[in-house]
């Protein structure tokens, strides 16, 4: 075996690139279909469903103020006397004009902010709830302030970027869908070690014809892990498109060595990686198509539970890179659990870049698509899947040095 190079701290330091799709959801449905990709350019919204409500919300809040503000009128000597009094003789402490100004200012700003500008921050809305805003609107219109900023956070926010992917994935399959992936397949798109190759003369014909006996569930296993491969091409395809936390490096070993680690042997990961509880292969149903169950680990102090996903992976070996992708599937052998939460992955997984001048050096990308389900805060989801992204990338830099070590 050829012995690998000596990796120091500082030249791991870098060492992992990650493509991360953080809060994606995937629908329900376990089949990736192209009817699940948004509409393309021309039958897109100008506006989305769920900021549309978020508008229709704020239009609420001003209509509920004003309305308080004229009961609050017909109380005295008569409405046209009592805005003669509130407005033209305006006194802080008797006058409710400047609530209403405040309601309308505040509906005005957010408006402006998300249905002309369409911000996709939150900056306007948490601007706009603070200082006088946040003391006096939410007592006057009760609850309805706080609502909106939660409705916009949990909501109009984390939909409109998982529509915005599902978009881009749409425009890939338009634009470059029948460059990618033409009618045959590519070249060592199957289960192989390291030592050999797609399509070498070890494989035997019969042994290839009697794999073809697949029922109809392991047909739609092989189906589900081709279309979650399609997702990743595409998504590498887009790339000058992502709009995900990026960060390109290198790893100083050989492709085949995270090959070997991260993609072949899933199942002895948890000896090194202290980011999962535990992985299982369920059902292999051929050479390149599995059926795993993962248990993560806790995140953010104990904060976000340990996870569960069932997942169903398509392996390929190409000239030029690895590939391990994946998808949220159903398997009788793990059904939903009372001690953890289910979470679904969408499509994504591992790549192992070649370099086409050093084959000691590799580059390894990380596509990390996934819903982690329990109502959890955007901002949670981002920093503990951000977390778990940086903790595995110290023990991958670990394992690697150890196995140069050992070389």
């Amino acid at each position: 075996m050829t012995k690998l190079p000596v990796i120091s701290s500082r030249d791991l330091e870098q060492s992992l690139p990650a493509v991360a799709s953080l809060g994606a959801s995937l629908p329900r449905s376990q089949s990736f279909q192209p009817s699940f990709l948004p509409p393309l350019p021309e039958k897109r919204r100008a506006i989305s469903d769920v900021r549309r409500t978020f508008c229709l919300f704020v239009t609420f809040d001003l209509l509920f103020i004003a309305l308080l503000w004229i009961i609050e009128l017909n109380t005295k000597t008569g409405i046209k006397k009592n805005l003669e009094e509130e407005i033209i003789n305006y006194n802080f402490k008797t006058s409710f004009f400047d609530i209403f100004l405040l309601a309308f200012f505040r509906f005005s700003g957010l408006l402006m902010g998300y249905a002309v500008l369409r911000l996709r921050h939150w900056w306007v809305i948490a601007l706009l709830s603070k200082g006088a805003f946040g003391y006096v609107l939410p007592i006057v219109s009760f609850v309805i302030a706080w609502l909106e900023t939660w409705f916009f956070d949990f909501k109009v926010l984390t939909q409109e970027a998982e529509e915005e992917r599902w978009y881009l994935a749409a425009q890939a399959a338009a634009a470059r869908g029948p460059l990618l992936f033409p009618g045959a397949l590519s070249e060592g798109q199957f289960y192989s070690p390291p030592e050999s190759f797609a399509g070498s003369d070890n494989e035997s014909d019969d042994e290839g014809a009697g794999r073809k006996g697949f029922s109809s569930q392991d047909q739609e296993y092989i189906q589900q892990g081709k279309e979650a491969m399609e997702v990743v091409d595409q998504i590498l395809a887009q790339e000058e498109n992502w709009k995900f936390e990026k960060n390109n490096a290198f790893l100083q070993c050989p492709a085949e060595l995270v090959y070997q680690e991260v993609i072949l042997q899933p199942e002895k990961m948890v000896l090194w990686n202290k980011t999962v509880n535990a992985c299982q292969i369920l059902h292999r149903v051929e050479d390149n198509t599995l059926i795993t169950y993962d248990v993560s680990s806790g995140a953010a102090g104990g904060v976000v539970s340990p996870r569960d996903f069932v997942n169903v992976r398509r392996i390929e070996r190409r000239k030029d890179r690895y590939l391990s992708s994946g998808i949220a599937t159903t398997h009788f052998a793990k059904p939903p659990l009372h001690k953890y939460v289910r979470g679904e992955n969408g499509p994504g997984g591992f790549i192992v870049l070649k370099s086409p001048n050093n084959p000691r050096v590799c580059t390894f990308v990380w596509v990390l698509n996934t819903d982690l389900k329990g109502r959890l805060p955007r901002y949670l989801i981002h920093q503990s899947l951000a977390a778990t992204m940086f903790e595995f990338a110290f023990h991958l830099r670990q394992r690697v040095g150890e196995l140069c070590a050992q070389a």
